[in-house]
């Protein structure tokens, strides 16, 4: 496990030391607007893009519209093994 406390307001500070940060609205979503530096994969095509997400050992910051696709994607990669910290909202940011 990766030493920070999983809480939102760490979701900075773990990007900051390297973690990736993923987006998984819709591509016309994440368009309009999203949070510099997130990568986009939606989470209807996570499954099928996971190798996208790089080493299991670096840790994911994901983030949604409003916490529920987020929760949906960090089950999915909490079972394939990732270490992921769900933000919910992008206004958690």
């Amino acid at each position: 496990m990766w030493p920070f406390t999983q809480t939102k307001h760490q979701g900075r500070e773990l990007v900051a030391n390297g973690a990736l940060l993923l987006d998984v609205r819709t591509p016309e979503e994440f368009r309009e607007r999203h949070i510099d530096g997130a990568v986009n994969i939606p989470v209807q095509e996570l499954a099928q893009r996971m190798s996208e997400l790089g080493a299991k050992d670096r840790p994911i910051v994901v983030y949604c519209r409003s916490g529920a696709r987020s929760a949906t994607a960090t089950s999915m990669m909490k079972s394939a093994g990732y270490e992921v910290l769900d933000i919910g909202g992008m206004g958690s940011w």
